[in-house]
């Protein structure tokens, strides 16, 4: 296993842009959000799994996973929603274990949105947290995804809190100003995070 940097942060606090950034790089990244979409695709046995569990009608025309149905059925059903995270949740770690294992860049970037509510700090070397201010967060999210303030503020309020994530934190990105500042700070990391992935398997050579 390689180096690992995971990066989080809160919704609109920038994580993509911060993520292309080290890809810009030549950083491998592994993306949580992403390999969740993946292992529930047409075809998959994720997919069939969640159709046989709550019904054909939970599939698209186009064979795709409806979403926001999905997400209906769980949002009372504190009973379907363990369902579904004991499903998919091994799914997306043997994934994630996989791309970690395939990268060939010097370090690997996860980016896990859900690393403090799920408590896996404990999976990477080191931890870079995008912080920004709550209002920022709920200004870029309303832009973004076309919802009402009362909408951003609910799941604002269901992710971990910025002092929670702030506690976990080894290095930080301030992305409450300008986008253009993103890429100096990336790049002063980037060369902080090669020295110490270097170290480490320098270190596990010695072992």
């Amino acid at each position: 296993m390689g180096y690992i940097v995971a990066l989080t942060g809160g919704i609109g606090s920038g994580k993509s842009t911060v993520a292309d950034a080290f890809s810009r790089l030549g950083i491998v990244i592994v993306d949580a959000d992403i390999i969740a979409r993946q292992v529930v695709e047409p075809h998959t046995p994720g997919l069939r799994a969640i159709e046989a569990h709550f019904g054909q009608d939970i599939i698209n025309s186009d064979g795709s996973l409806n979403r926001r149905l999905l997400r209906e059925r769980i949002f009372s059903r504190p009973e379907e929603k363990t369902w579904l995270n004991a499903l998919l949740h091994p799914m997306i770690h043997q994934e994630t274990q996989r791309q970690i294992s395939a990268a060939t860049s010097p370090y690997v970037l996860w980016v896990i949105p859900l690393l403090v509510e799920n408590q896996l700090q404990h999976k990477a070397n080191r931890i870079l947290v995008i912080d920004v201010l709550p209002e920022t967060q709920l200004q870029r999210t309303m832009l973004r995804d076309n919802v009402t303030r009362q909408h951003a503020e609910q799941i604002l309020a269901a992710q971990a809190t910025r002092e929670a994530r702030l506690a976990v934190a080894d290095d930080v990105i301030d992305n409450n100003g300008a986008p253009e500042t993103i890429a100096s700070d990336v790049a002063r990391l980037h060369a902080h995070y090669l020295t110490y992935a270097a170290q480490a398997a320098a270190q596990d050579k010695t072992q």
